[in-house]
């Protein structure tokens, strides 16, 4: 199983499954009104995929978006908030690298997308 997690600052109703319809099959995700974790489900190269918001995290502003499934559309964290970005706008920020339960952390080092480009940012 494969993930992908992204952060996106200040996240506009809708915006996640409206990105997600342009670029999988069918999506299931109702994102209008993020109040809580929600749950959805999309379709990929024949493949259900499962995908989670998570509102609140890494600080107050940001949903944390995560993807997984057996076969992915993009093969990074970045790529994904490149592909994100495209279409929501606004700030994303991912993890620079695959990380895994249990990598050190002291150094909280991540990838920042916003109209100034791509920039590393450490994120405390």
């Amino acid at each position: 199983m494969q993930d992908l997690e992204i952060y996106i600052r200040d996240l506009e109703a809708g915006a996640v499954s409206r990105w997600l319809s342009d670029q999988l099959g069918q999506v299931s995700l109702d994102d209008e009104v993020i109040t809580g974790f929600v749950k959805g489900y999309a379709r990929y190269d024949g493949q259900t995929l499962s995908l989670s918001l998570y509102p609140g995290a890494g600080g107050k502003r940001f949903t944390c978006l995560v993807i997984e499934g057996p076969s992915l559309p993009w093969n990074s964290d970045l790529d994904c908030a490149r592909s994100a970005w495209r279409a929501i706008g606004g700030e994303l920020r991912c993890s620079p690298s695959n990380w895994a339960e249990g990598d050190d952390a002291t150094e909280e080092r991540w990838w920042r997308i916003d109209e100034r480009g791509e920039l590393p940012a450490i994120w405390n």
